[in-house]
């Protein structure tokens, strides 16, 4: 990744006029006219001013994107995340500020954008792939891929309004993936189309990270996780916080828990509960399920180490409940494993102390790699649909999750942990840690996927004709 600059955007800011009424549009230049003309009629430039009031889309925000670099820009709704990707691509000016682009640009900004509903998607391709700087002659070579991409068979010699919204997305992403371009600029055109083409994009756009420049607009911190190396949070069009994708989509994890339980953010320090203290290491577990021989095999072994939990690690949550433990344990004496082989069962503990009586909390975890994307994950609410569960002030509550652990590539990877009070569906988080526990595979399987599942059996048979 080099490290020059190919997008450079400077304390950008941008402000969108809104007008009292549609008198106001038309009176409004008409009195500052006159309040010019007629210097001593200062009443007319304040009354002027009165009609409007100036939005921001935007307010001051700088960042630099370098070559090679994959960055995402995360927000809710109405946070400026497509104004400033407009301002990026050149099709709108900033009020103030500037953005610098070196390079061949390919903007997705919206859906269909740049098409016109008139044309078929094939005269659409050749306006399209003009207006983003192809040649009639290269366009001419590349169409048949193009329409191989987009895959929407003989619709390609229809009216583009006669296309469905995931249609016309398959042929705006089609045309884009062709222009060779230098930086892409993605605004959240995934959004629509059916799992299969959102896939064969996702594919494109990692091989293309590694050889061009990706600004890619997400709602999705697992996409933003998967994607992305850094990452621009906006809120209310101002620049909430740039840094690692990671970090920046826990910290948009946190915001957006707070924003939509309509609990307001604790932000009282307050003690951690004392941790029970940790059981005897034991040694590692050497016994296999016969069904499985091939652990005990060496080198076909995924061995899987298991470090301390941290309570320290950045966390939220309105306290009144905390995580004091969370370790992997045997099934069945429950002693702390301090060494784990990819396909045993084991068991995930988490303790939480109660800082107040709490009815029904819900403990929960997820299993992330090293890119934050959410491998698997379960939580106690089902299980204890029916029952009654009062903890009293200063108790314990215990979870145990016992599952076999499933086969990982080499690397690093976090358990996540929460207590939650209410239901499923509306809950307030008490206390959520992000990495409460790591543990690192320690050899590469051979296997694709995130992750293998351990099979209970693979049997095949020959029969003779």
């Amino acid at each position: 990744m080099s490290t020059d600059p190919v997008i450079s955007v400077q304390n950008v800011s941008k402000a969108y006029r809104i007008w009292g009424s549609p008198a106001d549009r038309l009176t409004t230049p008409l009195l500052a006219a006159a309040a010019q003309m007629l210097p001593a009629a200062l009443g007319l430039q304040a009354r002027a001013a009165k009609n409007y009031r100036d939005f921001w889309a935007l307010k001051d925000i700088s960042f630099e994107v370098r070559k090679g670099e994959a960055v995402g820009i995360i927000g809710r709704n109405g946070s400026g995340k497509s104004t400033l990707l407009q301002i990026i691509a050149g099709t709108l000016q900033p009020t103030e500020g500037k953005a610098q682009v070196k390079g061949r640009v390919a903007a997705l900004l919206e859906l269909g954008s740049g098409f016109n509903p008139q044309f078929t998607g094939r005269e659409n391709v050749y306006l399209s792939g003009a207006v983003l700087g192809l040649p009639r002659s290269e366009i001419d070579a590349r169409f048949d891929s193009i329409a191989a991409f987009a895959d929407i068979g003989d619709f390609i010699e229809q009216p583009v309004n006669t296309y469905s919204s995931g249609m016309a997305a398959r042929l705006a992403f089609a045309v884009v993936a062709h222009v060779d371009a230098d930086i892409l600029i993605i605004d959240e055109a995934l959004a629509v189309g059916d799992v299969f083409f959102v896939q064969k994009c996702l594919r494109w756009l990692r091989a293309f990270r590694d050889r061009g420049t990706l600004l890619f607009v997400t709602h999705n911190a697992a996409d933003l996780n998967s994607m992305c190396h850094r990452a621009v949070w906006l809120r209310d069009g101002q620049a909430e916080m740039i840094g690692e994708a990671l970090r920046v989509s826990e910290a948009y994890l946190e915001y957006f828990h707070y924003e939509t339980s309509g609990v307001g953010k604790n932000t009282a320090p307050k003690a951690p509960a004392p941790a029970p203290a940790p059981a005897a290491a034991a040694a590692p577990v050497e016994t296999v399920d016969q069904r499985l021989p091939w652990l005990n095999a060496t080198q076909f072994r995924n061995d899987i180490k298991p470090l301390l939990f941290d309570p320290d690690q950045p966390s939220f949550g309105e306290r009144q409940a905390e995580i004091v433990q969370v370790e992997f344990v045997t099934r069945d004496e429950g002693k702390r494993l301090s060494w784990i082989v990819g396909g045993e069962p084991v068991t995930l503990r988490i303790v939480a102390r109660a800082g107040c009586a709490l009815t029904d909390p819900i403990l929960g975890f997820y299993i992330k790699d090293r890119l934050g994307q959410q491998l698997f994950g379960d939580n106690t609410y089902l299980s204890n649909v029916g029952r009654s569960l009062v903890v009293p002030a200063g108790g314990l509550i215990t979870a145990e999750f016992t599952f076999r652990m499933p086969l990982l590539h080499r690397g690093r990877y976090v358990v996540s942990v929460a207590v939650a009070t209410g239901t499923q569906a509306q809950h307030v988080q008490q206390h959520w840690i992000h990495e409460a526990l790591m543990f690192e595979s320690a050899n590469e399987i051979q296997h694709r996927g995130l992750v293998a599942i351990p099979m209970e059996r693979i049997e095949t048979t020959v029969r003779p004709a």
